[in-house]
């Protein structure tokens, strides 16, 4: 993201601030990226996008206090979507001789080159969130099923919207791998509906911000639309709050895809249809649990480098089983 979210996300960031510290020396070492060690301890470097985003301050708290349950310091760094910045927290992580990286890539390309920067340095990195499109670099990359998860909001919005209508799409950052597999998602289930036109589209960036400003444009261009489906929910906030601006959200159907905190309230308030819980409390935890596996026994025990975690759906039906950010009981 580029900009801050709106205020409330703003003050989830202050919070993340205040959680970032526990700097520590590493009592083993950069760590070596072939062979584990019997001694453990040490800091784990932890790197999000921007934890303005609820969904990115839980991946690095969750993260964080997984590593502390197992005796590693730890640091979160915020890259904010941009490489050189990404970039420079890997130097920062050599430098403070990091066991293990926790990286949330700011672009599936672009990041490469730090993955293959902190490998050499003999860190081993684990990607969590987002995929990089180089495989055999880092240790693990563990992310949300997103194609599953896009089908299944889809299918939702469908069933709330109808099989006529006129609606817009709300995209996330083209650098983000994750932006075109829920949008080709959403239009494998959408297009076996002929009489759902899509009028329009924008890229917002994941943004709740953007997400206000572009459904702005979007009414102005396209005022009789009836549904509007979104590559996240902080876009789909954004949505909300222009529509209400505009009188609008009662004629209008919303879904959202992340499971933020947010979006759990404004189903709640009736405002937003549904939304998609990607696991993020699930795999940034399971990382940490991987690079402790790897820097013990120089395995990550898992079978896989690339893990996929399926989404599951919230709508009014199961969200009082929310019991915490991006998580459901079952």
């Amino acid at each position: 993201m580029s900009r801050k979210a709106m205020a409330a996300a703003a003050t989830l960031a202050t919070f993340a601030l205040a959680t970032v510290a526990l700097v520590g020396c590493s009592s083993t070492g950069s760590g070596g990226s072939t062979s584990g060690s019997s001694s453990k301890g040490g800091l784990i470097s932890i790197i999000v996008n921007d934890p303005a985003n609820p969904y990115w301050l839980t991946e690095g708290n969750v993260a964080a206090a997984e590593a502390k349950k197992l005796g590693y310091t730890s640091t979160v760094g915020a890259s904010k979507g941009d490489t050189n910045t990404e970039s420079n927290l890997i130097d920062t992580a050599i430098t403070k001789k990091s066991v293990a990286i926790i990286l949330d890539p700011a672009n599936a390309s672009g990041s490469v080159g730090a993955v293959k920067k902190a490998t050499a340095a003999g860190i081993p990195v684990f990607l969590v969130n987002a995929e990089i499109n180089t495989a055999g670099v880092a240790k693990a990359q563990l992310v949300s099923n997103n194609a599953q998860g896009a089908a299944l909001g889809a299918q939702q919005w469908v069933a709330g919207i109808g099989q006529t209508a006129d609606y817009v799409e709300l995209l996330g950052a083209p650098s983000d791998n994750n932006a075109a597999t829920r949008s080709n998602g959403y239009q494998t289930v959408i297009s076996q509906y002929p009489g759902l036109k899509e009028v329009g589209k924008e890229v917002a960036n994941w943004d709740r911000t953007q997400g206000h400003d572009k459904m702005q444009s979007l009414l102005q261009a396209h005022p009789g639309i009836t549904g509007v489906i979104s590559g996240n929910d902080e876009m789909a906030l954004g949505a909300i709050a222009a529509l209400k601006e505009a009188g609008k959200l009662a004629t209008v159907k919303v879904g959202g895809f992340d499971g933020s905190p947010d979006a759990v309230a404004a189903i709640k308030a009736g405002e937003l249809q549904y939304t998609v819980l990607q696991p993020v409390a699930t795999f940034a935890a399971k990382a940490v649990d991987e690079a402790d596996s790897f820097i013990r026994t120089g395995k990550t025990g898992a079978s896989a480098e690339k893990q996929s975690f399926d989404c599951i759906l919230i709508t009014k039906d199961n969200v009082d089983k929310y019991t915490a950010p991006f998580t459901l009981s079952q």
